[in-house]
C-alpha cells in the first residue's frame, strides 16, 4: 500500500499540529497534556508511512 504525496504531507501537518496542541496543554493544563499523546504518536506513524 502507498501513499500518495499529498496524504503524507496532510499527515505531517496534522502531526506538527498535534504537537503544537500538545505544548499548548503542557503549559495551560499541564495534568492533561496526555490526552494529546495518541494523536501526536499516531499522526507521526502514519506520516513516516510505517503502517
Amino acid at each position: 500500500m502507498t501513499s500518495s504525496n499529498t496524504d503524507l504531507k496532510k499527515y505531517w501537518l496534522y502531526f506538527f499540529v498535534s504537537v503544537l496542541a500538545t505544548i499548548a496543554f503542557l503549559i495551560f493544563k499541564p495534568e492533561w497534556f496526555w490526552v494529546m499523546l495518541p494523536f501526536v504518536f499516531t499522526y507521526f506513524v502514519q506520516a513516516k508511512n510505517w503502517l
